[in-house]
């Protein structure tokens, strides 16, 4: 991700579809960006703002120092009654969805956003796809004074990552995800532009794992099965993050169209 010219990392939003995809995909960098002291933020697309999962949200991010949760309050796809009389995310407008991102994008001001990659990370889930989609659109959206002008001043993030899996990454992971009939949806490693390690504070990032309890309890989400496992076995796990570059802002006096003669 880029480097900083200061002495904090550069300020980071987070944008993903549930409560506990924050932790699970990018709690490590998270936490260690706001241990340098960098202002950083999560967007979360389902689930209503005064259900149980926002409680446990509003803890994880708490351990994380990413701030209050910022709930766009859809349903989930699989769960209606997750934000009731609400539109499930992934039967919503995508210019509506992308509207709202923006308006959080305007507020937070970050250097860096992250998401989800185009699959929808390993297992495919129409949320995730759909918060790819949406982030994707509002990134570049967010710059332009005349696209939705209601959602706040212009602000241009520099760059937008998609935290993602590579093939050569997910042996220990697929094969639990397989074991309860889950899909694996890697991506060839040259997708991957930045793989963080994040060692230091796997401490943290369990703990906000752990801190979604009621996916913790379940057995077979993501934060049941890592919360059964050997901590040596979870920590080779989640003890790296990876993303790939997905679009960055235009350098003054960068590539143009027309041949130099």
């Amino acid at each position: 991700m880029p480097a900083s010219t200061s002495a904090s990392r550069p300020s980071l939003l987070g944008v993903f579809g549930h409560p506990d995809d924050e932790s699970l995909l990018a709690g490590g960098v998270l936490a260690l960006r706001a241990a340098a002291g960098a202002a950083t933020a999560v967007v979360t697309a389902t689930w209503a703002p005064d259900s149980h999962r926002a409680g446990e949200l509003a803890d994880a991010l708490d351990i994380l120092g990413a701030g209050r949760p910022r709930m766009l309050g859809f349903a989930d796809a699989r769960i209606p009654d997750s934000a009731p009389g609400r539109a499930r995310l992934c039967d919503a407008p995508l210019e509506e969805v992308a509207g709202l991102i923006v308006e959080h994008i305007r507020a937070v001001r970050p250097q860096v956003v992250v998401t989800h990659d185009a699959y929808g990370q390993l297992t495919g889930h129409p949320d995730h796809r759909r918060t790819h989609q949406a982030t994707l659109l509002a990134f570049h959206a967010a710059g332009l004074e005349h696209l939705y002008p209601q959602a706040g001043a212009p602000w241009q993030p520099d760059a937008l990552y998609a935290a993602t899996h590579p093939h050569s990454g997910v042996d220990e992971l697929g094969a639990l995800l397989t074991r309860v009939g889950k899909k694996v949806l890697s991506v060839p490693d040259g997708h991957v532009t930045e793989t963080v390690d994040v060692s230091g504070c796997v401490d943290q990032k369990l703990a906000a794992i752990l801190a979604h309890r009621s996916e913790a309890a379940r057995e077979r989400s993501l934060p049941g099965i890592l919360s059964r496992l050997p901590a040596a076995e979870r920590e080779s796990i989640i003890a790296a993050e990876n993303f790939a570059l997905l679009g960055r802002r235009p350098a003054p006096g960068g590539a143009v169209l027309q041949p130099s003669r």
